[in-house]
């Protein structure tokens, strides 16, 4: 039977605030409360930071339904689009609908193409082991996030767009201020500009000196007339942010799981079968939780999720973390089993706004989860577990630093 209780039969009290807290001490699972809903209702409504009160979806074949709906958008533009923050601005072709996303996805697509990423093996290969060369030639411990995690995705994104790694200090940083919850709509705007303005001037020097990259393809496309020198800057600002933001994020957090499960990591470590660590990364990926605070979307018209009838107009709020851990999608749910076979989860989303990138985060996971453990067999945390600091106040899940010692 279809329900059409909405926040004006009942006004807001009692609605639960989103996103939510991970429990003390357990900061790898999901939040408790979401496990509450998810247990109790697949439909609920949550309070954002502006007041509104979209729809909370906690059930995995809920999520997959209404990523799969064409009558549900994901335009941020959208006036009840259910914002993650203040002055949240859209990221280029991933907070449109088609046909534009359709027709800006095509133009980098076939750079994340699954050949053309599997060709990009050997030199993500040598990427990790010169970082594991510069880590194990340093400091005992080191900061893994800084000298590891984060370089290895920086470089490998750097060099398909044909940014310069030398200004990695400047781009790192004002990622950091635009994908945290806290950062003020001043600072994200100037965080914003800078990254843009100095994206925008490299895509114009494409114009009269191209290359082999991604850049450069962009910089074709305006001279055809398919693109303006602002939507490509846009579309490398997101290229550039998500190809090394959420990558370093998971290479420390699996770190992170894989250290607090002794016996699964000997599993990876001590394999010499490369269908392991190809297993590990979808795991580890449905375990785990990088796109911290749920994918937004709002209804056009008039749709039915799960018994419940959602408005046109009303926004939806999807947290992969709860319905990754969804016992009717996977058994034992909470048990981290690099064994499991879990390529369905959503981690990179569902339907045509899956993430574009993951067949280069699956190839980058891949090899640093093949060469990072066995290169150093003997790596454990250099502070207590709970001294860890973990992100709980970004957009982007992960730890600000992962002291480790071998």
């Amino acid at each position: 039977m279809t329900s059409t209780v909405g926040p004006t039969d009942h006004g807001t009290a009692g609605i639960p605030e989103f996103p939510m807290a991970r429990a003390a001490g357990r900061p790898l699972d999901p939040p408790p409360a979401l496990r509450e809903l998810q247990a109790e209702t697949p439909l609920t409504r949550v309070r954002l930071w502006d007041g509104s009160t979209p729809w909370l979806v906690t059930r995995y074949a809920d999520q997959r339904a209404v990523l799969g709906d064409r009558r549900v958008s994901a335009d941020m533009t959208h006036p009840t689009y259910p914002r993650q923050a203040p002055g949240n601005a859209t990221l280029s072709f991933i907070g449109m609908d088609d046909p534009e996303h359709a027709r800006l996805r095509r133009m980098v697509g076939s750079a994340f193409a699954v050949k053309h990423v599997a060709a990009m093996r050997p030199a993500v290969q040598k990427v990790v082991d010169d970082a594991l060369d510069a880590v194990l030639a340093g400091p005992n411990p080191v900061d893994l996030v800084e000298a590891f995690a984060l370089p290895v995705p920086s470089l490998v994104i750097c060099d398909l767009l044909d940014v310069p790694y030398r200004d990695h200090d400047f781009f790192q940083h004002n990622s950091r201020i635009l994908i945290n919850r806290d950062t003020t709509p001043e600072d994200r705007t100037a965080a914003s500009t800078v990254l843009a303005d100095y994206l925008g001037r490299l895509v114009v020097a494409k114009l009269d000196h191209p290359g082999d990259d991604l850049l450069s393809r962009l910089g074709e496309r305006i001279k055809a007339g398919e693109l303006t020198v602002q939507g490509a800057t846009e579309m490398a600002v997101l290229l550039l942010i998500a190809g090394h933001e959420t990558t370093a994020n998971m290479i420390a957090l699996s770190t992170v799981a894989l250290l607090s499960h002794p016996d699964q990591l000997a599993l990876l470590r001590d394999t010499d079968d490369p269908a392991v660590a190809t297993n590990a990364v979808e795991e580890l990926l449905r375990y785990l939780n990088i796109t911290h605070g749920g994918r937004r979307r709002v209804a056009l018209e008039d749709v039915e999720v799960a018994g419940q009838l959602v408005r046109a107009g009303e926004g939806l709020v999807l947290p992969n973390d709860i319905a990754n851990r969804d016992p009717e999608a996977f058994p034992d749910p909470d048990r981290l089993d690099l064994t499991r076979r879990a390529r369905h989860h959503v981690a990179f989303g569902f339907g045509v706004h899956q993430c574009l990138g993951q067949p280069l985060a699956r190839l980058e996971l891949e090899v640093v989860y093949r060469t990072l453990y066995r290169r150093l067999p003997d790596l454990r945390l250099a502070v207590d577990f709970d001294d860890i600091p973990f992100k709980h106040d970004g957009f982007v899940y992960g730890v600000y630093e992962l002291p480790v010692a071998w």
